[in-house]
Protein backbone atom coordinates (compact mmCIF):
# COMPACT_ATOMS: atom_id res chain seq x y z
CA UNK A 1 0.00 0.00 0.00
CA UNK A 2 1.24 3.18 -1.03
CA UNK A 3 0.02 7.19 -0.42
CA UNK A 4 -0.37 9.01 -3.30
CA UNK A 5 -0.25 12.77 -3.88
CA UNK A 6 -2.32 14.74 -6.11
CA UNK A 7 -2.21 18.46 -5.89
CA UNK A 8 -1.78 19.10 -2.50
CA UNK A 9 -4.22 16.44 -1.38
CA UNK A 10 -3.08 13.30 0.13
CA UNK A 11 -5.01 9.40 0.34
CA UNK A 12 -4.72 6.34 -1.16
CA UNK A 13 -5.42 5.27 -4.57
CA UNK A 14 -5.97 9.01 -6.02
CA UNK A 15 -7.74 9.77 -9.03
CA UNK A 16 -7.00 12.84 -10.51
CA UNK A 17 -9.94 14.58 -8.97
CA UNK A 18 -8.98 13.72 -5.65
CA UNK A 19 -11.32 10.65 -5.02
CA UNK A 20 -9.25 7.90 -2.77
CA UNK A 21 -10.65 4.18 -2.55
CA UNK A 22 -12.92 5.32 -0.01
CA UNK A 23 -15.34 6.94 -1.58
CA UNK A 24 -15.26 7.52 -5.53
CA UNK A 25 -18.84 8.87 -6.78
CA UNK A 26 -18.48 11.47 -9.37
CA UNK A 27 -19.28 14.08 -6.54
CA UNK A 28 -16.94 12.64 -4.35
CA UNK A 29 -14.31 15.55 -5.33
CA UNK A 30 -13.48 17.33 -1.45
CA UNK A 31 -10.85 17.52 0.11
CA UNK A 32 -10.89 18.47 3.99
CA UNK A 33 -8.26 19.86 6.05
CA UNK A 34 -7.47 18.20 9.14
CA UNK A 35 -7.53 20.61 12.37
CA UNK A 36 -4.40 19.45 13.90
CA UNK A 37 -1.64 18.69 11.38
CA UNK A 38 -3.71 21.29 8.49
CA UNK A 39 -3.41 18.87 5.85
CA UNK A 40 -5.71 18.20 3.00
CA UNK A 41 -6.93 14.34 2.81
CA UNK A 42 -9.49 13.05 0.96
CA UNK A 43 -11.45 12.05 3.27
CA UNK A 44 -10.86 11.05 7.16
CA UNK A 45 -10.51 7.33 6.70
CA UNK A 46 -7.15 8.07 4.44
CA UNK A 47 -5.75 10.49 7.31
CA UNK A 48 -6.38 8.07 9.72
CA UNK A 49 -4.19 5.50 7.70
CA UNK A 50 -1.61 7.45 7.00
CA UNK A 51 -1.10 9.79 10.04
CA UNK A 52 -0.13 8.73 13.86
CA UNK A 53 -3.15 10.95 15.09
CA UNK A 54 -6.52 10.53 14.19
CA UNK A 55 -8.28 13.22 12.11
CA UNK A 56 -9.55 16.56 14.10
CA UNK A 57 -12.35 18.62 13.04
CA UNK A 58 -11.25 21.85 12.18
CA UNK A 59 -12.78 25.56 13.03
CA UNK A 60 -15.67 26.54 10.61
CA UNK A 61 -13.93 29.72 10.45
CA UNK A 62 -10.53 28.65 9.41
CA UNK A 63 -9.79 30.75 5.92
CA UNK A 64 -9.69 27.47 3.76
CA UNK A 65 -10.77 24.01 5.52
CA UNK A 66 -11.83 22.82 2.13
CA UNK A 67 -10.13 22.21 -1.18
CA UNK A 68 -12.43 21.16 -4.31
CA UNK A 69 -10.35 18.07 -6.42
CA UNK A 70 -11.82 19.00 -9.55
CA UNK A 71 -10.00 22.65 -9.84
CA UNK A 72 -7.87 22.19 -6.67
CA UNK A 73 -9.02 25.99 -5.16
CA UNK A 74 -9.34 26.26 -1.65
CA UNK A 75 -12.78 27.33 -0.01
CA UNK A 76 -14.18 28.58 2.76
CA UNK A 77 -16.81 26.31 4.54
CA UNK A 78 -19.66 29.12 3.55
CA UNK A 79 -18.59 28.08 -0.17
CA UNK A 80 -18.74 24.63 0.80
CA UNK A 81 -22.04 24.51 2.04
CA UNK A 82 -23.45 25.89 -1.48
CA UNK A 83 -22.80 22.03 -2.65
CA UNK A 84 -21.00 23.20 -5.00
CA UNK A 85 -17.42 24.49 -5.99
CA UNK A 86 -17.81 28.69 -7.04
CA UNK A 87 -14.53 27.90 -9.24
CA UNK A 88 -15.25 24.93 -11.61
CA UNK A 89 -19.30 24.48 -10.62
CA UNK A 90 -18.45 20.58 -9.84
CA UNK A 91 -21.23 19.30 -7.78
CA UNK A 92 -20.20 17.98 -4.28
CA UNK A 93 -21.72 15.02 -2.77
CA UNK A 94 -24.75 16.05 -0.75
CA UNK A 95 -24.10 12.67 2.03
CA UNK A 96 -20.92 14.17 3.30
CA UNK A 97 -23.40 16.56 5.59
CA UNK A 98 -23.56 12.52 7.25
CA UNK A 99 -19.99 12.77 8.29
CA UNK A 100 -19.84 16.61 9.35
CA UNK A 101 -19.05 16.44 12.80
CA UNK A 102 -15.86 14.62 11.61
CA UNK A 103 -14.54 17.51 9.58
CA UNK A 104 -16.20 20.72 11.46
CA UNK A 105 -16.60 22.21 14.46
Amino acid sequence: MSINYVQQIYGTQLDEAGRCCHYQKEEDVVALKCGRCQTYYACFKCHDEWETHHFHAIDRADLAPVMCGACHQTLSYEQYQTQRCPYCAHAFNPGCSLHHEIYFK
